[in-house]
């Protein structure tokens, strides 16, 4: 090599330090911007409830598994029981995901800069701006995602075969916090179907020990659904089910992995994946392996898009995969004619477009900019008014001297859990099986006066007044952000004239409802 070529290589590689700690930084600021919103901005119904579903910290939930849990757990034990104790984990999982990607990236396509955009392209995604702020189980799945992925292109780098061992201990702490990475089990297979300098890893022992130790981590879960008749894998599996067939779903669906990878970061990995298909932009082992991160899941969720929604953010394990395909095609895809503009236009809008989607997304939901009234989606899920309207609750309980709270829907029972600042016992009537966690109520709340509360238009009321012989209505109270956002009934009930939690009652009275709101509305058919 020429004294030339040699100060050329060692310019390049100065740039892609400066490059990498610049993008580094930025990483970090990010990450500081997300602690300052999760400070600030109310809690989801979901993360309410998810809340208190830690304060009973056990094998499995009815809705997930118990990774949610964990993290809101540790995240209150560093911050307390405030917005941001529950967040905090949650925001701070980005950082090692975005090591896992910045790495896998490095070790697929040896280029630093390369693996250093792909890294700020994850992290300006709104499945992890703000998908890690808001507290779900996506957050330690995306974590999980990202090492499998890391774990896997060390197998394609001449990686010894312990490797699969981690493998395997990654797709367990996904099967931790969310049923979906069951698809990392078909991606690998993909991969190592497809490529066939991988089979070879199927005549060793090592990817069937990686199966034995994901198995032996998510066991929790197996054995607390094991002994509560298989509720969690009824209650999510059920969503398999094929009643009917329609579009209007899959409309929603693509929109809003547009919005969620932010538009010209979307372009970017639909570019490069369609590239990768047609056998162009990596070598064979790495654009299969991100192609098989992706398509088994979209796929899915396509299909299940024909009968049911599919919420937006179902897609978060792929997002890993994904942001390293956009930045491929940034960095190391030829792009001819309009494709090559496209893929520059891209590339320069995807960090202004990245930081006004949070930005904007971010002022609506803390202090609502935009004046959409009761129709915000940002008011009306993340708990605009509750911290208000709490301490007004819990003064009328304390004033009609209720031990507990009645409610008859779980996201309700999370938001009074929390907001209530006296923190007394909330009860829901209904559906008792997501508290199996918890101890049940004591009989002793029910002898005295107590408080129920319901939305202003739920019918459950009825159901749940009837059942006392007592009932007074005493306040009617908004939950506000410049405009109602939405009103509650407050009623006085006492005097049970039997079990409050009867399970099979409320079944009972719950069909006979609806039984009677068809035969009220004949024309519904043709409405519709």
């Amino acid at each position: 090599m020429t004294a030339r070529g040699s100060s050329l290589q060692t310019a390049t590689i100065e740039d892609a330090g400066r490059y990498g700690t610049v993008v580094a930084c930025s990483i970090l600021a990010l990450v500081l911007a997300r602690l300052a919103i999760a400070a600030a901005v109310p809690l989801t119904f979901d993360e309410a409830y998810y809340w208190r579903l830690s304060q009973h910290l056990a094998g499995g939930y009815l809705d997930h598994p118990p990774m949610f849990a964990v993290i809101i757990r540790l995240g209150t034990l560093i911050a307390g029981d405030t917005l941001l104790g529950v967040r905090l984990v949650s925001v701070l999982l980005a950082l090692p995901a975005s090591w896992a990607v910045w790495r896998g990236a490095a070790i697929l396509f040896h280029d630093d800069r390369l693996a250093a955009t792909a890294a700020l392209f994850f992290n300006l995604t709104l499945i992890v701006e703000l998908g890690t702020v808001i507290v779900t189980p996506d957050s330690p799945l995306l974590v999980a995602g990202a090492f499998v992925l890391l774990f896997l292109a060390k197998l394609t780098d001449g990686g010894a075969g312990i490797w699969w061992l981690a493998v395997g201990a990654a797709v367990g702490a996904g099967l931790l916090s969310k049923y979906s990475a069951l698809f990392f089990g078909p991606s690998i297979l993909a991969w190592l179907l497809i490529v066939p300098s991988e089979r070879r890893w199927l005549l060793t022992p090592w990817p069937w020990l990686g199966a034995l130790v994901a198995l032996a981590v998510v066991s929790p879960v197996l054995f607390w659904n094991a002994d509560h008749d298989w509720d969690s894998f009824i209650f999510q599996f059920r969503r398999l089910a094929v009643e009917h067939f329609t579009l209007r779903y899959l409309g929603e669906f693509l929109p809003a992995q547009l919005g969620l990878a932010t538009p010209p970061i979307f372009i970017l990995g639909v570019m490069a994946l369609i590239a990768f298909l047609a056998g162009r932009g990596a070598a064979h082992s790495a654009r299969v392996l991100l192609g098989a991160m992706v398509w088994p899941l979209v796929i899915y969720l396509a299909w299940h898009a024909l009968h049911q929604r599919v919420e937006g953010n179902w897609t978060a394990p792929i997002f890993p995969a994904f942001a390293i395909a956009a930045a491929r095609a940034a960095h190391g895809i030829e792009w001819s004619g309009r494709w090559k503009s496209l893929a520059d236009w891209s590339s320069r809008l995807a960090v202004p477009t990245g930081l006004a989607m949070v930005v904007l997304i971010a002022a609506q939901a803390t202090f609502g900019v935009l004046p959409l009234g009761a129709a915000d989606p940002t008011a009306r899920v993340l708990g605009a008014g509750w911290p208000e309207l709490g301490p007004r609750i819990d003064a009328i309980r304390a004033e009609i001297g209720a031990p507990a709270v009645l409610v008859e829907n779980h996201a309700l029972a999370g938001w009074l859990s929390f907001y209530l600042p006296s923190h007394p016992p909330v009860i829901q009537v209904t559906e008792r099986f997501r508290w199996a966690n918890e101890p049940p109520p004591s009989p002793e709340l029910f002898k005295g006066p107590l408080l129920y509360i319901c939305p202003a238009s739920a019918t459950e009321a009825r159901f749940v007044t009837g059942r006392f012989r007592m009932v007074e209505k005493i306040a009617s109270l908004d939950r506000e952000r410049r405009v109602v956002v939405e009103r509650y009934s407050v009623y006085r009930l006492a005097e049970p004239t039997g079990d409050p939690l009867d399970e099979a009652t409320l079944r009972a009275w719950l069909m006979k409802e609806r039984q009677r709101h068809v035969r009220q509305t004949p024309d519904r058919s043709e409405k519709q």
